[in-house]
């Protein structure tokens, strides 16, 4: 049973990048006993299959080319995979700011576009709340809010 188990976790690792806290959970559902997955977990990751520097990175560069995010929002959702925040911030520091800052003020942009309010203020309440739910830093969007307004 844990030879079948291991063989379809490394296929599952050798697929797509997987967080090794997950997969240690996996292998327990699996009905492994926890000492086991352990040393389960540690063979894969010195068999490189499991690597969460390698899993963090592919995470953010997904979040934030596909789904827009701000570094909040995936720092949030990566620490409740239980990922170190070393880890966590080394990967968000590999964000071009150049690129960051584009995708937030073209975030703002589309959002003013959508907002039928004439009201200045009630128009920036807004922006504001949806580029903070998509996890944009409030003093980035405040120092750029002048850009999106004009």
């Amino acid at each position: 049973m844990v030879k079948e188990v291991l063989v379809k976790i490394t296929r599952l690792c050798s697929r797509s990048e997987q967080c090794s806290n997950e997969i240690r959970k996996k292998i327990i559902n699996a009905g492994v006993e926890e000492d086991l997955a352990d040393e389960m977990v540690q063979s894969l990751i010195e068999e490189n299959y499991l690597n969460d520097e390698r899993y963090v990175k592919a995470y953010i560069a997904d979040k934030f080319k596909f789904n827009k995010w701000g570094k909040i929002k995936m720092r949030h959702y990566l620490r409740l995979k239980g990922l170190p925040d070393e880890v966590i911030a080394i990967g968000l520091d590999e964000i071009d700011k150049e690129k960051y800052k584009a995708v937030l003020i073209k975030t703002m942009k589309d959002k003013a576009k959508t907002i039928k309010k004439k009201n200045k203020f009630e128009k920036m309440g807004q922006i504001i709340r949806f580029t903070q739910n998509r996890g944009f830093e409030p003093e980035l969007i405040h120092r750029y809010m002048n850009l999106v307004l004009e």
